[in-house]
């Protein structure tokens, strides 16, 4: 009898060949390059150009020939196709180039983290004008070396190696270490394995590992890590989510996609179990009240405890 291919194969073949994608685009501080919001400010890579909007404002375009978008608190930056890091600060300005030969980068209030297109990771934090604007320092400093991709939680930042060893630096008062301890260190410490993405905003911080758990360290007053240290604090590293290919974190809320395509939120006006919200989705990231999405050929945007709506056709 001849042999019979398996319906669910070419479905297996798929999923798999959507979670290393999805794990390899997971460079940004949302669950990839394409999306990257930060209180009020968006930014979204959307059919080659890149969109930029405040709150609920329409979104427009900006430039194009981008590969990824990050922004901090005022600063915007966009990493071009020929690995150059731009930055602006205001819609209409024009961008300033910051570094070159730039495989990836992670933005946050307290500054930039730089992955060169050799792995070495450079640190450029920003220097006063807390509250009034943004001015990062004039020259970086190297953090370490094969270095697969970081995150900056403006308390605390974190980077992974290509062997999936996550290392933290920075404030710890909250657990943001995962190590137990309150305490911070000196440099540059290691407290989790098996890690391929970290995303963390001020006070939380919460790790992709390869078999598809996602847990959470940190302040979890509102529930960006679900039940795990739920009014307080976490000061380990806990168990969240399964069966996850890529995340995201806001400010109080946190979301996942899992291995189906499904988008999974929780945390401040969502509870503390992760709920569905939004099929066949290829990255989302968060604010703090908002999330937005790419998915179905639409860019989609909702506050917490709503629905997504679509904002425009995003492929």
């Amino acid at each position: 009898m001849p042999h019979r291919r398996s319906q669910w194969a070419p479905k297996r073949m798929l999923i798999a060949t959507l979670m290393c994608l999805l794990s390899t685009l997971a460079l940004a501080d949302s669950s990839g390059p394409r999306l990257a919001a930060y209180y009020d400010l968006n930014l979204a890579i959307c059919d080659g150009q890149v969109y930029e909007w405040e709150d609920r404002d329409r979104p427009r375009a900006v430039m194009e020939g981008v590969r990824q978008v990050g922004v901090g608190r005022d600063s915007r930056y966009a990493l071009t196709d020929e690995g150059r890091l731009l930055t602006w600060s205001d819609a209409g300005d024009t961008p300033k180039e910051l570094m070159r030969d730039v495989h990836a980068f992670h933005a946050g209030r307290s500054g930039l983290l730089v992955i060169h297109d050799d792995g070495t990771l450079w640190s450029q934090p920003v220097q006063g004008l807390w509250g009034f604007g943004e001015r990062l320092a004039k020259q970086p400093t190297r953090v370490a070396t094969n270095v697969r991709s970081a995150a900056v939680g403006d308390s605390a930042n974190y980077y992974v190696t290509e062997q999936g060893d996550l290392f933290v630096h920075g404030k710890a008062f909250r657990g943001q270490y995962g190590d137990g301890k309150l305490r911070e260190a000196d440099g540059y410490i290691r407290t989790a394995g098996d890690v391929i993405q970290v995303v963390a905003h001020t006070g939380h911080a919460l790790i992709l590992k390869r078999d598809g758990t996602v847990w959470g360290t940190g302040g979890n007053i509102y529930g960006p890590l679900g039940h795990h240290g739920y009014g307080d604090k976490a000061i380990a590293w806990g168990r969240i989510v399964d069966d996850a290919t890529a995340i995201a974190t806001g400010s109080s809320h946190s979301l996942a996609i899992r291995r189906d395509g499904s988008l999974w939120i929780w945390g401040r006006n969502e509870g503390l179990d992760p709920r569905r919200v939004l099929d066949d989705v290829l990255a989302v990231a968060a604010s703090s009240k908002q999330s937005i999405a790419i998915g179905q050929g639409k860019l989609w945007q909702w506050r917490t405890g709503d629905a997504p709506e679509a904002v425009m056709p995003c492929t």
